[in-house]
């Protein structure tokens, strides 16, 4: 699809959208969180631009629209759960946490879960860790969401389940030394973090397998698919979830894509670790 054809059906959908609700343009647009003018503009026939990503997820968040149908890419108009708002330091809504993660892991019993990390993986990180990294967090917050992650690998090897991550070697070495992010993280908290993660990754190997690849040569935004039905691409406060069968594909494909560059083994991961640990000893 072309880029004015996108634009001519994404105008023709709002429309449908707007008439859905009963609602006047001036309600709608107020309960989008746009201007009028604004609203007006992507109903013109002469415009020949798309809104903002946020701005379409805003408009298919508020409408339990689909992002999806709204683009043209689906012809089903209701959301399943095409964008999850998720604020990282809300009790009950974190990342680790959250209640929908819990049911997309549960869904995806049985079926393996590839996970592309934003820093380290969840599912070992230390409670300090945590606590670290989402500022905002109370001890105790970090310390649940923590025991939360860790239960939640335990129980989908229980259920046959495997876990995939890949993540950059360079990820790993930066955290190590303490650099960028984990700057201000004290040394013993971070040789900490790399005893506990060289212990459980070499504990829960082969069901549990991290990858390494090298940052130079691929890249990849934070993901997770969830076996075959479900992908969510995390972009800081909110998930975008794609459901469609071949997004999940695609998602699939970059990650094995992954795997095939990496230039640690999951058989590896827990020595390159220990080395890293003994470095800054």
């Amino acid at each position: 699809m072309q880029k004015r054809d996108t634009v001519d059906v994404f105008r023709r959908r709002l429309t449908e959208l707007i008439a859905g609700t009963g609602e006047t343009r001036a309600r709608f647009a107020a309960r989008a969180g746009l201007d009028r003018s604004t609203l007006s503009q992507l109903l013109s026939p002469q415009n020949v631009r798309l809104p903002r990503a946020e701005t379409i997820a805003t408009i298919a968040a508020r409408n339990q629209a689909s992002v999806d149908w709204l683009l043209g890419l689906s012809e089903v108009p209701q959301v399943t759960a095409d964008i999850v708002s998720q604020p990282l330091v809300t009790q009950g809504a974190d990342d680790p946490a959250s209640d929908h993660l819990r049911r997309w892991h549960e869904e995806a019993r049985g079926a393996k879960v590839r996970y592309v990390p934003s820093t380290l993986p969840d599912q070992v990180k230390t409670a300090a860790v945590l606590h670290y990294e989402n500022a905002r967090l109370s001890r105790e917050q970090a310390e649940a969401m923590s025991d939360t992650a860790r239960a939640r690998v335990e129980h989908l090897r229980q259920s046959s389940s495997e876990i995939e991550v890949c993540s950059s070697r360079q990820s790993l070495e930066l955290f190590a030394r303490g650099e960028g992010l984990w700057r201000e993280l004290p040394l013993r908290e971070r040789r900490r973090q790399l005893d506990r993660m060289a212990s459980e990754v070499d504990q829960l190997y082969p069901s549990y397998r991290w990858f390494l690849f090298d940052a130079r040569e691929t890249y990849a935004a934070p993901y997770t698919v969830f076996g075959q039905k479900r992908a969510a691409l995390y972009v800081g406060s909110m998930f975008f979830v794609f459901t469609s069968t071949d997004h999940v594909r695609e998602l699939t494909a970059h990650f094995d894509n992954l795997i095939r560059q990496a230039r640690v083994q999951p058989n590896e991961t827990s020595a390159v670790i220990a080395r890293l640990a003994r470095d800054i000893s």
